[in-house]
């Protein structure tokens, strides 16, 4: 029988007041005979756990009692962080701590600001993918996370946008980051330091070698510059385009929000039909043309002349495989945006 979940069992009575078998089962992720083998086993030794029979009753402790076991493991104070955050939690592998974390800090607590703790609890929630995105599977990110936490260096094979497309590197983790639903790694990797999708990430093992991350590097100040560069590299160059004010409308949910606001800030006066033209920043032709395509009839580009023909070439495909030689009316309207695969930088 888990030590553990006894003192569980117990907090939870204690934190919540009467709970039912089923109630404390649920909890705990254990069948309802095992809950009430827990609760017999607490009578025996001692603790006033009583039952209140009927609709409604359920296993309580008597008035007054209670327990001082709130001391927290190591595990659990590295898990305190995540506490309200049960998907990431669970990610790193730090569910079980979680939990057991936040029982003791409500125990802890006197009544009116537990109470007041749980009301809060129930009306915020914090759900990080975004929108039309599945939950990323990150089979590797244990390994990581044990990385990062020893200080030890791990062995990955990496897969990258570009050849060779599956390398292999020994990283010196530093940190993990949460970035819209999606995990990164940002390690060193001989004398510099780069950033890695975790679900890029092909195998992980970790290795003998320790090392000291330095003192004066801070995870949040360097992602912060790193997302900084990785915009300013991310557009190399730009589109002149001619919008219909329904293009306009729709623009917000079909680019990212720099595009936006280039449209935005460059727009010329509209013609009679309403129609402008503003110049906007592009990551490539092919990136450009997939984008754009997205306004249908709402959009057309005037220049560069390269992205002009790829958008009228996707064009004649598209209305050959419809079997017409008439323009084509409307080429979609997907609201999804695109998250990049972050490359070794």
């Amino acid at each position: 029988m888990s030590a553990g979940r006894l003192l569980s069992v117990l907090l939870l009575l204690q934190s919540r007041g009467r709970m039912s078998a089923q109630g404390l089962a649920d909890e705990l992720g254990v069948s309802v005979r095992t809950a009430y083998r827990d609760l017999a086993r607490l009578q025996d030794v001692g603790v006033p756990v009583y039952a209140e029979p009927g609709r409604g009753g359920g296993y309580q402790l008597v008035d007054g009692y209670h327990t001082r076991l709130t001391g927290m493991s190591e595990g659990e104070a590295r898990a305190l962080f995540f506490a309200g955050l049960p998907g990431p939690a669970a990610d790193l592998g730090l569910a079980a701590e979680v939990t057991a974390a936040r029982l003791k800090l409500l125990a802890a607590l006197p009544t009116g600001l537990r109470d007041e703790a749980a009301r809060t609890a129930a009306v915020f929630h914090l759900d990080a993918p975004g929108w039309y995105r599945e939950h990323e599977q990150t089979p590797c990110l244990p390994v990581l996370v044990d990385a990062v936490l020893t200080r030890r260096a791990v062995d990955v094979r990496y897969r990258r946008w570009r050849a060779p497309q599956e390398v292999h590197r020994r990283l010196r983790p530093y940190g993990l980051v949460l970035k819209s639903g999606i995990w990164y790694l940002v390690a060193a990797v001989k004398q510099r330091i780069a950033t890695y999708r975790v679900t890029q990430v092909l195998d992980a093992a970790l290795s003998d070698e320790r090392f000291d991350r330095p003192r004066d590097f801070d995870l949040a100040a360097h992602w912060g510059t790193y997302l900084d560069d990785f915009h300013a590299r991310r557009h190399t160059g730009t589109a002149t385009i001619r919008l219909s004010p329904r293009g306009r409308r729709r623009l917000p949910d079909n680019v990212p929000p720099d595009v936006v606001r280039a449209a935005a800030s460059t727009a010329t006066a509209a013609d009679d039909e309403g129609w402008v033209e503003a110049v906007i920043p592009i990551e490539s032709t092919e990136h450009a043309c997939g984008e754009l395509l997205r306004l249908g009839v709402d959009v057309e580009v005037v220049a560069p002349a390269e992205l002009r023909q790829a958008m009228a070439a996707v064009v004649r495909v598209l209305a050959k495989a419809y079997g017409s030689d008439c323009a084509v009316r409307e080429i979609g309207s997907g609201e999804a945006t695109s998250v990049p695969c972050i490359p070794e930088s």
